[in-house]
C-alpha cells in the first residue's frame, strides 16, 4: 500500500506535469493562429497553379524535345515517396498518421512489383521506416534549424528532388503530408508531383483554366519555366499544411494530457485522503485501547 509520502510526491510530480501541458496547449494555440492562416492563404494559389500545369500538360503532345518533368521517363517502375514529417513530437498521431499512409502506399507499389524509394523532410518519420525499409532511403532533409517555414526551403528540397529524378532513375515522385482540416482532424495526403498528372479530358474545362487561353510564347517554352516552380509550389504547401497540422495536433494532444493529469491527480488526492483517513482511525483505535487497557 502506498505511504502518505509517496502519495504526496506522486501528486506534486503530476501538477508540475500538468504545468507544463497546459502551457505547451497555450503555445500551440498561438502557433496554430498563425500557421492555419498561412496554409489557408497559400491553398488557392497552388491549387489553381495545379490546374493550370495539368491543363497545359494535357495539350502539349509529347516528343523527345519534351520536358522530362512533363513527359516523365515512360515507365511508372520506380516510385519516389517524399514523406514530410515534423522534427518534434508530443504532436499526438501527426507524424505516425503520415508515415502509416506511407507504408500503406508502399506496400502496394510493392505488391504491383514496383520498386520504392523514400525521401525524408523531417526527422520524426525516420525511425519507422528506416526500420522496415532500410536500403531504400535516398536522402533525409533536415529540417530542425527552421524556425518558419519559407518558399526558399521548398525550392531547395525542390531543386534536389528534380535533380535526383533526372539523374538516378526515377520514374514518379510522390509527396505525401498531412492536409489541415481543424484543430482535430488533419488528412494524411499523397499527390504525384512528377512527372505533371495530366488532366482527364473535360476536367480543365470544368475547372476554368482551359477557356479560352492563349499562351506567349507557346506551351512547352511556358511548362519549361513553370514546371520546377510549380514543384516547389506544391512543396511548399505541404510544409505550411505540415506545420498547421503539427500545431493542431500539439494543442489536442496537450490539452488531452492536461485534462488527464486533472484526472490522476483527482484520484491521487482521493486515494491519500482516504489513506491519511485510515491512518488516523487506526492511530485513535490504538489510543482508546491502550486507555481501556489501563
Amino acid at each position: 500500500m502506498a505511504t502518505l509520502k509517496s502519495l504526496k510526491g506522486r501528486i506534486a510530480s503530476v501538477k508540475s506535469t500538468q504545468k507544463i501541458t497546459k502551457a505547451m496547449k497555450m503555445v500551440a494555440a498561438a502557433k496554430l493562429r498563425r500557421a492555419q492562416q498561412a496554409a489557408e492563404a497559400g491553398r488557392p494559389y497552388a491549387e489553381r497553379m495545379g490546374q493550370v500545369m495539368e491543363s497545359l500538360a494535357g495539350k502539349v503532345a509529347i516528343s523527345d524535345q519534351s520536358p522530362k518533368l512533363l513527359a516523365g521517363t515512360g515507365r511508372d517502375q520506380t516510385h519516389l515517396l517524399v514523406v514530410c514529417t515534423s522534427d518534434r513530437g508530443l504532436a499526438g498521431a501527426f507524424n505516425s498518421n503520415i508515415v502509416r499512409a506511407a507504408r500503406r502506399q508502399a506496400e502496394e507499389l510493392i505488391a504491383q512489383g514496383k520498386t520504392v524509394y523514400f525521401y525524408l523532410v523531417g526527422r520524426k518519420g525516420r525511425a519507422v521506416i528506416q526500420r522496415l525499409y532500410p536500403k531504400q532511403i535516398v536522402h533525409q532533409f533536415d529540417t530542425g534549424a527552421i524556425k518558419q517555414v519559407s518558399f526558399a526551403d521548398a525550392q531547395e528540397i525542390a531543386a534536389d528532388l528534380i535533380d535526383r529524378y533526372i539523374t538516378d532513375g526515377i520514374d514518379i515522385v510522390h509527396l505525401l503530408y498531412a492536409r489541415f482540416q481543424s484543430a482535430l482532424v488533419q488528412e494524411p495526403t499523397s499527390r504525384q508531383i512528377i512527372p505533371v498528372p495530366r488532366a482527364a479530358e473535360g476536367i480543365a474545362a470544368s475547372g476554368g483554366a482551359d477557356a479560352g487561353v492563349e499562351y506567349e510564347p507557346d506551351e512547352e517554352e511556358i511548362l519549361a519555366a513553370l514546371l520546377p516552380r510549380n514543384i516547389a509550389v506544391q512543396i511548399f504547401r505541404a510544409l505550411l499544411e505540415n506545420a498547421a497540422s503539427e500545431q493542431g495536433s500539439r494543442m489536442t494532444a496537450m490539452d488531452n494530457a492536461t485534462r488527464n493529469a486533472g484526472d490522476m491527480i483527482n484520484r491521487l488526492s482521493i486515494q491519500y485522503n482516504r489513506t491519511r483517513q485510515a491512518a488516523i482511525t487506526t492511530e485513535l483505535v490504538e489510543i482508546i485501547s491502550g486507555a481501556e487497557a489501563l
